[in-house]
């Protein structure tokens, strides 16, 4: 401020300078030529006075700031109005505190802004009076473009003023949350405005209306999240020791990360800022000069794949290879340091794929780096390891791409060619041409290297020839050919999220069986015929005006659904806080529908997170309980959410686990990268703590026949992010129980009317097991499958019904 006061001063000095100058040649040399203004086309122009030359238009304020200060009288007038409304309705001391400064320094500076606008000259009220504050929605814009941000609606403040006691207590954090937040917006946003907020004295006031807010909203967010009831919103912050809260699962194992794989100075991944303070034993306040920056994710765990009894987890510093034993427990048997992020794996035979996207990684896997603008020696693309001795990984073919690969699908192969197909998304910059040829980064140049997908050969026998086969532009507009051809990026309008511009694919998840990929692509979910698994041809679009960003896509078993997920605020900041909107960060659910997909809802972690734990939706897997469609999400320090979708308009939360955050003062990047099912057991790669091993626990929601059916399932021994098979289960008594439970808990069939199905289930399981036959039986089961009515038409009962009959049909199969 000091500098920029002395600045204008400055400035005033030179200007009073030349007038001096100007008025002394006056007295000199009288103006003989006239002064002229020119008017629009067409208009004369008009002769101008001396005096009327030098007068120019005040510049020391802009109509945006005038607008803000207007809009924000009565927006600050409304947090008055809210806080006027505690003493009546609670006693809760740190709540009426709140509103006593609320109202104190709301009031001064409504007071504040008043003066400022009168000693102007201007109007004090907004154009429309004390009826602007209502006729705005909470996100609604102004002609200036200034935003009303954050404002409760008359419904909100009617449902406000009828609440008393913890419901009052609640909804008061919750909208004065949202109202702080708003102030904030508005005040950002009028400094990004080009001449606006260059009074010194205004520009002062906006910096400190954002600085206050914040401290308050922090403040309020600790009263928020005493008074939930979900117990993850006030779990114990620590790296090792951080509290925790579980429902319906069973920690079976936490495994930190190993040797090589942290820094021992600095494990948890803190803060320069952080770690001075520990070691000094010193009050953040007291060192100013401390960086708040944290680590590159050189250490970050990223993504896993499986195939028999081996896990592969990623790391941007590489991958550790783990066997899995009894109870689905891993045991290290190699770790490989090759650094390049992200770290993404698949698994298919002995073949380990491994994506590279940042411009540290190198050919040989050397940990010092490239430094140079252009270099041979950088790597971005595929690694391709030989896992046949998998204590000594290999690496034995390499793929470099224009942008690297953040991720990448197995989508075919080895066929009878033994060639493995593999597409391959990039999202970082285009390199330059000088190191990589054919890469070209300009938008409008036709040979441009965004907006395409790269399709990878890799021939088994010989890994070491793989190579980018095509590049499809998988964006571009069918009708004019423009490479553009979805989502340009932006805002959706009023109230609506910025989204990324759709030139390239976050994740492509193929189901092979059905011929279909559904990309999650930046500004876009689009699903692809992979009929050709060379030529993906796009044959559907769609975006959301709450999605940031299209991260993932997972398909429901039968390949009849799909769930995005939307990486808002790219994973590493706090988005689950009590004014975030339930929409934003999210998961969509789409039915696809004659090869179209289909909106039918969002669903977003229920608990209220700290502004310390970067919570958002990432990866996550299906658990095959036959009968229902069931996700297990992660959602970063949100911990990991298991969701019955089963009716794709109403998912429900049925299983959750969760730790506090890494730090209890700074957010420190951690969480759950992934969460996925395989074999009977749910795996969750913790990216600053480790790797974790559950088991779903029997409750209301899911029973121990189903827990033990999706352990029977099959999906051909392996397990890659992006790649899905359609899960089969045995003909086996507890498949059927399982779906027999199902049918009582939706209420299609009385527990009378099974219960004898049940007995005969149970002697059946029995006979299998001791591996002798029982023909009696067999007709038995199949009569009483076949005489099993449901009461209700709806399309799970019926589809579980025949699942019954189907399962039940070759349990008698196994008893004749």
């Amino acid at each position: 401020m000091i500098s920029k006061r002395c600045s204008i001063v400055a400035a005033l000095i030179r200007t009073s300078a030349l007038a001096g100058l100007t008025m002394a040649a006056g007295g000199a040399m009288a103006q003989s030529v006239p002064i002229l203004q020119p008017g629009a086309p067409g208009q004369a122009p008009r002769v101008l006075t001396p005096e009327q030359a030098v007068q120019i238009a005040n510049t020391s304020f802009s109509a945006d700031d005038v607008r803000f200060m207007q809009a924000m009288i009565l927006h600050h007038q409304q947090a008055v109005d809210m806080a006027a409304l505690v003493k009546d309705r609670t006693n809760r001391k740190a709540l009426v505190d709140a509103a006593r400064r609320i109202d104190a320094s709301q009031d001064d500076e409504i007071a504040f802004m008043r003066k400022w606008l009168t000693e102007r000259g201007q109007a004090v009220q907004l154009p429309g009076g004390e009826h602007a504050m209502h006729a705005l929605p909470a996100m609604a814009a102004m002609s200036s473009g200034i935003g009303m941000a954050g404002m409760a609606t008359p419904a909100q403040m009617a449902e406000l003023a009828a609440a008393k006691g913890p419901a009052f207590d609640r909804l008061f954090l919750q909208l004065m949350i949202a109202h702080h937040q708003g102030a904030i917006t508005m005040a950002e946003d009028l400094l990004k405005r080009s001449g606006s907020a260059y009074d010194p004295i205004l520009y002062e006031f906006v910096n400190s209306v954002i600085n206050e807010q914040k401290a308050e909203i922090r403040r309020m967010n600790e009263l928020l999240v005493g008074l939930v009831d979900d117990p993850r919103s006030s779990l114990k912050a620590g790296f090792r020791d951080a509290g925790q809260a579980i429902s319906n699962l069973k920690l079976v194992a936490s495994l930190p990360k190993p040797t090589g794989f942290f820094d021992p100075a600095n494990p948890a991944g803190l803060p320069l800022s952080l770690l001075n303070e520990k070691k000094k034993g010193a009050d953040k306040d007291d060192d100013k000069d401390s960086d708040d920056r944290s680590p590159l994710l050189s250490f970050a765990n990223t993504d896993m794949a499986f195939s028999g009894d081996l896990l592969a987890a990623g790391n941007y510093h590489g991958f550790n290879l783990y066997r899995l034993g009894a109870g689905g427990a891993p045991q290290l048997v190699s770790s490989v340091i090759c650094p390049g992020g992200q770290g993404d794996l698949s698994i298919v035979g002995n073949i380990l794929i491994m994506s590279v996207e940042q411009t540290r990684g190198r050919v040989d896997c050397g940990r010092q780096g490239v430094q140079a603008d252009v270099s041979q020696e950088r790597f971005r693309g595929i690694r391709i390891f030989d896992i046949s001795d998998v204590t000594r990984p290999v690496q034995v073919g390499q793929v470099q791409t224009c942008r690297g690969s953040h991720t990448h699908s197995v989508v075919s192969g080895p066929g009878e060619d033994g060639n493995i197909i593999v597409y391959v998304s990039g999202t970082a910059g285009v390199r330059k041409g000088e190191e990589l040829p054919g890469c070209v980064g300009e938008v409008a140049d036709i040979r441009t290297s965004l907006f395409r997908i790269d399709v990878v050969e890799i021939p088994v026998a010989n890994p070491a020839a793989a190579r980018i086969v095509d590049s499809p532009a998988v964006f571009a507009d069918p009708a004019t050919g423009n490479l553009a051809g979805l989502w340009r990026g932006g805002g959706h309008g009023e109230g609506t999220q910025e989204t990324s511009r759709t030139d390239q694919c976050h994740d492509i998840t193929v189901f092979p069986a059905r011929s279909l990929a559904a990309g999650a692509c930046s500004g876009n979910g689009i699903i692809f015929d992979i009929s050709n698994p060379r030529q993906p041809v796009r044959i559907d679009a769609v975006n959301d005006p709450g999605f940031s960003y299209w991260h993932s896509a997972t398909f429901n078993n039968d390949g009849t659904k799909v769930i995005f997920t939307d990486e808002w605020g790219g994973g590493g900041r706090p988005r689950c806080r009590v004014q975030d909107p339930r929409n934003w960060g999210a998961d969509a659910f789409y039915d696809i529908v004659g090869g179209k997909l289909q909106y039918r809802s969002h669903y977003k972690l229920p608990a209220v997170q700290s502004e310390q734990e970067n919570c958002v939706a990432h990866n996550g897997s299906i658990i095959p309980v036959p009968g229902r469609d069931i996700f297990v999400q992660a959602w970063y320090q949100g911990g990991l959410s298991v969701i019955d979708f089963t009716d794709s308009a109403n998912p429900v939360e049925i299983a959750y686990f969760d730790r506090g955050p890494v730090n209890a003062k700074e957010m420190v990047m951690g969480g759950y990268w992934s969460s996925y099912w395989y074999k009977g057991r749910i795996y969750g790669t913790e990216i600053a703590r480790g790797l974790d091993v559950f088991a779903l626990e029997p409750s209301a929601s899911m029973t121990e026949n189903e827990i033990a059916a999706a352990s029977l399932a099959d999906y051909g021994g392996r397990f890659n992010p992006q790649q899905q098979f359609p899960v089969r289960w045995p003909a086996h008594p507890i498949v059927a129980l399982a779906y027999l439970d199902q049918l009582e808990r939706s209420r299609a069939v009385a527990p009378a009317a099974t219960a004898e199905l049940r007995q005969a289930l149970g002697e059946a399981r029995s006979v299998i097991d001791g591996r002798t036959k029982n023909g009696g039986l067999a007709a038995r089961i199949e009569a009483l499958a076949g005489g099993l009515g449901v009461a209700t038409a709806d399309a799970a009962s019926a589809k579980r019904l025949a699942g019954l009959r189907e399962t039940a049909s070759g349990i008698a199969a196994q008893l004749r």
